[in-house]
């Protein structure tokens, strides 16, 4: 089998003209592969992460079945979050389930952009949509820099295997930070919650061979503080759609004027 980091470094976009490079020998190697990789960085610090959610919802009064069971079925830690305050302040199930809606609606594109990269001939297509439910940002992020590489038949186990793999991990690192909420400061535990953003930031500079990445990175960076001040309900969506259209179209046109 070959060398799991050397697979993953030869990965490119599709469209690239570059070399595909081997996979790793069978789908089954390449699932095998992508657990051990989850189980490292992305699994540390998005179980650090629940830890600060599982203290979450042990400050809100809940039980922690409420928890494992927002995990088990909702796997988006932003969403969730959102979910457990506004739990706390009362707010109406109507209310609470369009504010959940609109911040896990970013993982729709997200979805539409990655299962094409998963297809293969003969899968069944119950395990497409049995699998879009694993779609979430530290999953994606691996999925769509191997999985382009990757011969057809390895793509779907190998960000199954990421995915759940992590899906697991997080399900129980909820129960862990619940029962240790009180053994920790609050301003610890909690404050944990804010490793996986900063992490899937860093995964992108790092991947800095996607200039339009990195471009909407930076543009993003500059744009975000002044919306922010222009308004403090908008001014994130605002950044986010202005940074990746500038990113986008720029990097186009600089791929026209080099062709």
């Amino acid at each position: 089998m070959p060398d799991s980091d050397t697979a993953g470094s030869a990965v490119n976009d599709a469209g690239n003209g570059l070399a595909q490079p081997s996979g790793y020998g069978s789908p089954r190697q390449a699932a095998l592969a992508a657990a051990r990789q989850a189980l490292g960085v992305p699994a540390l610090v998005l179980g650090a992460s629940y830890l600060g959610f599982g203290s979450l919802i042990q400050g809100a009064g809940l039980d922690v079945w409420h928890g494992l069971f927002s995990t088990f079925t909702g796997w988006a830690l932003p969403g969730q979050i959102i979910l457990v305050e506004l739990y706390s302040l009362g707010a109406s199930v109507l209310i609470v389930a369009a504010a959940v809606a609109m911040t896990n609606a970013r993982l729709l594109p997200m979805t539409v952009a990655l299962m094409p990269y998963l297809r293969a001939p003969g899968t069944p297509r119950w395990r497409y949509y049995l699998f879009a439910h694993y779609v979430a940002v530290t999953g994606w992020a691996a999925a769509m820099r191997r999985c382009p590489g990757l011969p057809e038949p390895e793509r779907l186990p190998y960000f199954a295997a990421f995915a759940v793999t992590l899906w697991s991990t997080t399900l129980v690192t909820t129960a862990v930070g619940f029962y240790l909420a009180d053994l920790l400061p609050s301003y610890i535990t909690l404050g944990l919650v804010f490793l996986n953003p900063i992490y899937f930031m860093l995964v992108f500079v790092a991947d800095a061979k996607h200039p339009a990445r990195i471009l909407a990175l930076m543009i993003g960076a500059l744009c975000g503080p002044l919306l922010h001040l222009v308004s403090s309900d908008w001014g994130l969506p605002l950044t986010g759609l202005l940074a990746g259209s500038l990113a986008f179209f720029g990097h186009r046109l600089w791929s026209k004027g080099r062709a």
